[in-house]
């Protein structure tokens, strides 16, 4: 991972099923912003996909960022792959580019349950 942000302040953004397109994790939800000609998005979504199956109640969400502007926009995304992890209740707790290592999602995951 490149860049890694915590997001516990109070001003850290929400992300409901609406937003996403998709249903929240009922613990966490990890949230990959992706291109089509990305090649680190693919290993990003291997990586995130392995994790979630691993982790009961953990969901993984894959975006499109080239389909979603304006969400991309809103969350000031500039790279792919961009990873957010947000709690049960859809705030971001953890955000990171670049490819992900297991160990970071994994930590990354423990954080937004804590929050909860």
């Amino acid at each position: 991972m490149r860049h890694q942000t915590e997001g516990r302040e109070a001003g850290a953004p929400r992300l409901d099923a609406a937003a996403l397109g998709a249903e929240l994790g009922e613990r966490a939800t990890l949230v990959q912003f992706s291109s089509a000609f990305c090649q680190p998005c693919r290993a990003t979504r291997r990586v995130l996909a392995d994790v979630a199956d691993m982790v009961e109640g953990v969901a993984h969400v894959e975006i499109d960022a080239e389909a979603r502007l304006g969400l991309v926009r809103s969350l000031d995304i500039t790279a792919t792959p961009t990873v957010l992890a947000l709690d049960a209740g859809g705030r971001v707790v953890r955000r990171a580019e670049g490819e992900p290592r297991r160990a970071h999602v994994i930590a990354a995951i423990g954080a937004a349950v804590e929050t909860t």
